[in-house]
């Protein structure tokens, strides 16, 4: 009897969507830093500081208490580059790899490779792969279902395509038994 050959699943591009995807991932990111006061409003130092009948007056000394107010606004952002610890790269590669996972399953190696195949560093890739939520157990359950749906497999082969796939021995031990195999 004839060895069956592993079967590896294509992957379609679409390169117009993804220029597209990262063309609005940029015009986000530049829009995303323009609100001041969203930012010292937040905080409350900007309301407390100013909140007086007198504040809402229109006089000649109301550009000065405006000009008083924007520096601490200065430097509450200052404070907020903490939070994004992540390069344009990176948040791209994490948007690509929540669309990978929405659209088929992946391993966690299948999906490094694949955002390495679309231009990603290996390190903006593993950054990506860090920081989705992802339950590869389903990943490979949903892998798993996808071959079936194509071809059959015995439980052993199956397995042994799971894993090629980069699937953990209990992932796709998981897998298979989740479809009934």
């Amino acid at each position: 009897m004839a060895k069956k050959e592993k079967v590896k699943k294509p992957i379609f591009k679409r390169v117009w969507f993804w220029v597209l995807v990262i063309f609005v991932v940029i015009i986000a990111a530049n829009m995303g830093g323009g609100d001041d006061t969203a930012s010292t409003t937040d905080t409350g130092k900007t309301e407390t500081a100013s909140a007086s009948p007198s504040s809402e007056k229109v006089t000649a000394d109301a550009p000065k208490k405006e000009e008083a107010k924007a520096e601490p606004k200065k430097e509450v952002k200052k404070e907020e580059p903490k939070k994004p610890e992540m390069t344009l790269s990176q948040e791209n590669a994490i948007q690509s790899a929540k669309d990978y996972i929405g659209t088929m399953a992946f391993s966690k190696t299948g999906l490094i490779k694949q955002l390495e195949f679309d231009k990603f560093s290996n390190a903006d890739a593993t950054f990506a792969i860090n920081h989705i939520e992802v339950n590869w157990n389903e990943q490979a359950a949903k892998s798993a279902k996808e071959y079936l749906d194509t071809t059959s497999f015995s439980r052993s082969g199956l397995i042994q395509q799971l894993k090629f796939d980069g699937y953990t021995t209990e992932q796709a031990t998981y897998g298979v038994d989740k479809v009934g195999l």
